[in-house]
């Protein structure tokens, strides 16, 4: 009975001793002995012995160094060679030695709790900042002139150089012309036809005139000859026209540009039959160039009440270059544009209406289709709230922001925002001048605790420092797990 009550309260005292101390232990089942890694034991010592040497003194400040030596514990099982003062001695040296672990065990720092978390906080500042609108829209060529033949075809060159500059009337693609010149050969072989009847109708007429005034020839055949020459006229006009067509249709067989632009990459190859609703590429007059974006009703109509020179001309261009270019890498175009048109309804889907404007574009750096935003400056916000973007936390469509007080308590607080400015957001409501929020650290905040607020550079070093900490933490912790290697075995002496 000693020795069950003995095992079982030595072995929860020496786990709980090793869990606060974080001290590996093992138990040697053959000689029913525990290894404690502590300093200053002897191996082969008695458990009375162990026991006086844990609860004293010197072993109390042994406990929180690190430790540098082995102490063995036998366990004393048989009930033959120990006497009744000794179970006596042992059955209270039990409750000593676990009473002793439960309160070496216990830190005078857990009983102080946690410290309060570190986190890096900013002040609501106010001033005055300049409101911009910002839209998104593409751009569009000035004038695109889609290309496609007139007359149907095998494609048999693509003269232009693709993606480059090209002028006006300049040859871009040609089709196989023998079809159309055995046309014109055709064509104008009729018309030799029709010139030699006319001449016939014409002799005849002028024959049959003097006869009929003597009665030699009727008055019908006289109609019949001059009814033949008024038909000979009019094949001559129709083999003229087709004379004309097939000449055009020959000239169609060189495609050219019908305006200055840039023209684009061939959708048809040398070879293919194309027709006249085959697209084969697409000129663009790039400057200057047209960017079209949609705004909101209300932005509109913002913008036609504050602008003076509208109302007075009626014209959305008198307003001048107010618009401002950004494209997609983020670098604001030199070349600052004017609007133009506005789109004739709004769009009932969106409640969006459509402006078109206009930007210079000398060296034709912009192209149809590319991403473009622009901005448009709307006057200035006197007197808003800023805080950095970083502050505030967006949960399904509610922002909110850890508010740290003069007692350093946070308060986890619901905000109403505007528009950006920059890296900071405008707080209409939820906030005053002067404030804290939290900006680092947010994860381990929470409402009603108290935090610590340090500089960015103190927060980021401890944190490394932390981070190298956990790594060696949990290093330690495989090595405890895997086990100490066995000191040398004890002598029998």
């Amino acid at each position: 009975m000693v020795g069950c009550v003995f095992r079982i309260g030595f072995h929860a005292g020496i786990e709980n001793f090793a869990r606060k101390r974080r001290i590996s232990f093992f138990q040697n089942k053959k000689q029913s002995r525990y290894r404690l890694r502590a300093c200053g034991a002897t191996w082969g010592e008695s458990f009375v012995e162990s026991v006086s040497r844990f609860i004293h003194e010197p072993c109390r400040r042994l406990l929180n160094i690190e430790a540098r030596g082995w102490a063995s514990v036998a366990f004393i099982s048989d009930r033959r060679r120990v006497g009744s003062r000794t179970r006596s001695c042992l059955g209270m040296s039990v409750w000593v030695l676990i009473a002793a672990c439960f309160w070496m065990g216990c830190d005078s720092k857990d009983s102080e709790g946690p410290p309060a978390p570190e986190v890096v906080v900013a002040d609501v500042v106010q001033k005055d900042v300049p409101m911009f609108a910002d839209w998104i829209g593409s751009a569009v060529g000035f004038n695109n002139a889609t290309i496609r033949p007139q007359v149907k075809g095998y494609l048999l060159k693509i003269v232009y150089k693709q993606g480059t500059l090209v002028k006006s009337d300049e040859l871009l693609f040609e089709i196989d012309p023998r079809e159309f010149n055995a046309d014109l050969a055709s064509a104008q072989g009729q018309l030799g036809e029709a010139q030699a009847n006319l001449r016939k109708t014409r002799s005849h007429v002028k024959r049959y005139r003097p006869l009929a005034k003597q009665g030699a020839v009727s008055q019908q055949e006289l109609d019949d000859a001059i009814q033949n020459m008024l038909s000979a006229e009019a094949g001559i006009l129709t083999a003229k026209a087709r004379v004309e067509q097939a000449k055009l249709n020959l000239s169609w067989t060189k495609i050219n540009s019908p305006i200055s632009g840039i023209a684009g990459i061939s959708v048809a190859q040398v070879g293919d039959l194309v027709t006249p609703q085959t697209e084969l590429t697409t000129v663009s007059q790039l400057d200057p160039i047209k960017v079209n974006f949609p705004i909101s009703e209300q932005a509109y109509l913002e913008v036609i009440n504050t602008s003076s020179a509208i109302s007075n001309s009626g014209k959305l261009s008198d307003v001048g270059d107010i618009l401002q270019l950004f494209l997609a890498d983020g670098s604001a175009w030199p070349h600052r544009g004017t609007p133009f048109i506005v789109g004739r309804s709004v769009d009932e889907n969106t409640g969006t209406i459509v402006i078109e404007g206009r930007f210079p574009n000398p060296d034709n750096v912009i192209r149809p289709g590319q991403f473009a935003r622009v901005r448009v400056d709307v006057g200035t916000k006197k007197g808003a709230l800023l805080i950095p973007q970083r502050a505030v936390t967006d949960i399904q469509g509610k922002y909110l922001v850890s508010v740290v007080s003069a007692k350093n308590e946070v308060e986890v607080r619901p905000v109403e925002i505007g528009e950006t400015h920059e890296k900071d957001w405008i707080v209409t409501k939820g906030l005053k001048v002067g404030e804290r929020v939290i900006v680092e650290g947010l994860q381990k905040s929470r409402t009603g605790m108290k935090v610590n607020p340090v500089s960015r550079a103190t927060f980021t070093k401890q944190d490394k420092a932390a981070s190298r900490g956990g790594d060696g933490e949990r290093s330690f912790k495989s090595v405890a797990r895997s086990g100490n290697p066995s000191p040398p075995a004890l002598s029998k002496s």
